[in-house]
């Protein structure tokens, strides 16, 4: 994952949640809803708030193996010594929404995951697997990682440009701005089915690309910030998705338009061609049909 300059968290504790409940937005798209636990112990930042996010693909015994400091090097290599087996997935992923307790009902957060393959076939990845078929009561644990989208004090213009794994992160941003924010925010999607519509500033106008089959993925996207007229002056972009559409639109931008690399945030969620790390045994699970 390459990432510009962010925010650091207050704390990046490790936090264990349960899931409360789940919903399936689109064809594509299974929002899991989380809360209990230690969920009054996170601190909401808004915007591309993303979190490390331990699935336990192989059982909940696993969870408790969970080094402090998984997200970092030496952690990360006593988290690699749980036995494959019981070993969660790790992945990372964006606050889609974050609700403080109200009415009796305690804090929620929201995690949106793109639906890849089926778990009824087996075709599904893990973390989809898991998004597809986990239920209530469940637990996980998260790692607070801060903020990615980082603009100067007081800037207000934005181009936010992404592929359908970076949805929750945009929607994020145009939830978090202030009313008088302008820009545009391009993004791509699979299937106009999901193309979440979400609140944004009336100054940012959005506009949907549609991926052709044949299309790799973030080219759409690329095409559209082409044409995107800039400011002279004053705009903070953010970029993020698939390596390549981060890295190219942050070379377009900076290389061909003139913006300043500090005024860009890009990030690259994935690579085309290179699966996320697993387990052995939590590949196995992924690829055996739900039932």
């Amino acid at each position: 994952m390459s990432i510009s300059k962010i925010v650091k968290p207050a704390s990046a504790e490790l936090l264990q949640l349960t899931v409360l409940r789940t919903e399936q937005l689109s064809p594509g798209w299974m929002r899991v809803t989380l809360g209990g636990g230690e969920i009054d112990r996170f601190r909401p930042m808004g915007y591309d708030q993303w979190v490390r996010l331990f699935l336990p693909i192989s059982g909940e015994s696993g969870l408790e193996r969970v080094p402090a400091k998984a997200n970092r090097m030496f952690g990360y290599l006593r988290f690699l010594r749980i036995p494959d087996g019981e070993r969660p997935v790790m992945r990372n992923y964006t606050i889609r929404a974050h609700r403080p307790a109200a009415d009796g009902h305690g804090a929620e957060i929201d995690i949106d995951f793109v639906l890849h393959g089926s778990a009824a076939d087996g075709t599904a990845g893990p973390a989809s697997r898991w998004a597809e078929t986990c239920t209530p009561g469940e637990h996980v644990l998260i790692i607070d990682e801060g903020l990615a989208f980082n603009p100067a004090r007081g800037e207000e213009r934005v181009v936010l440009v992404g592929d359908e794994t970076a949805l929750p992160a945009i929607a994020g941003i145009c939830a978090s701005l202030p009313a008088t924010a302008s820009g545009s925010a391009i993004i791509e999607v699979a299937s106009e089915a999901d193309a979440l519509a979400s609140p944004h500033p009336e100054g940012v106008s959005v506009h949907w690309v549609v991926r052709s089959a044949d299309a790799a993925p973030g080219t759409g996207a690329l095409e559209m910030l082409r044409g995107e007229r800039m400011p002279d002056a004053g705009l903070h972009a953010y970029i993020a998705g698939e390596q390549s559409l981060a890295s190219g639109g942050r070379k377009l931008l900076v290389g061909e338009r003139g913006v300043d690399k500090h005024r860009v945030s890009f990030t690259g969620y994935w690579k085309i061609g290179a699966a996320s790390p697993a387990s052995n045994a939590a590949r196995e699970a992924a690829a055996r049909p739900a039932g």
